[in-house]
């Protein structure tokens, strides 16, 4: 994880344990990252291809630093109801699910366009024995996501890039943010300008930061 030092540059400390503590979810992890591997276009944030189908044989997920920081705040939260946009093969939502396994219980709903990624994602959580604590919806977000069945104590938002008019995540996370009670978290990945825009204006009733990790992330509470 990069972090800053005294005088206020990026330093990276030595890898330290994962905060899961399981082996058997580690496994499952250390699988996704060695199969990673980039479309040659560079995927869609480098190239004119939108079409998330065009991408059904690659993943676009989280880093691993990012998804220990959302077990750790989901455990310190005691999170029961987790949202993600969106779940890809499924990397976030084994961090997710690990959470409310470990906090006695809880539901990972996860959002996704792409049948085909929607079954790896699957895959991976049977594996790691951690099927139980999510339920995936298939489709656009913005319809899926517009009853999240009570209170959201958390909400990532790793969506596609859009074309003309306001980005995806922007519109998904408000559709979110009225089904998040105060104290919730969102965490924001691509730092789309418009999202950073509505979420730093005190207006949308969120208090916000960046976190250097990824290239930038947007932690923000809703107050």
């Amino acid at each position: 994880m990069a972090i800053l030092d005294a005088m206020g540059e990026l330093v990276v400390p030595a890898r330290v344990p994962s905060a899961l503590g399981d082996a058997r979810i580690e496994a499952v992890i250390a699988g996704i990252k060695a199969a990673h591997r980039r479309p040659s276009t560079g995927g869609p944030n480098q190239s004119a291809l939108l079409d998330p189908h065009a991408y059904a044989d690659y993943g676009f997920c989280i880093h691993p630093d990012q998804g220990e920081l959302i077990y750790l705040l989901c455990r310190a939260l005691r999170a029961r109801r987790v949202v993600e946009f969106a779940t890809s093969i499924g990397l976030s939502t084994l961090y997710f699910a690990a959470a409310m396994r470990d906090n006695g219980g809880g539901i990972v709903i996860g959002s996704e366009i792409v049948p085909q990624k929607i079954a790896q994602a699957k895959r991976h959580l049977q594996a790691a024995g951690l099927s139980e604590f999510v339920e995936i919806r298939e489709g656009d977000a913005r319809e899926t996501l517009r009853d999240l069945g009570g209170d959201v104590d958390f909400a990532l938002i790793d969506g596609w890039p859009g074309a003309d008019g306001p980005s995806l995540a922007l519109q998904v996370m408000q559709i979110i943010a009225p089904q998040m009670q105060g104290g919730a978290i969102a965490l924001n990945d691509n730092a789309e300008a418009d999202y950073l825009d509505w979420i730093r204006d005190s207006a949308s009733g969120f208090r916000s930061m960046s976190l250097p990790l990824k290239g930038g992330t947007e932690l923000s509470v809703k107050v």
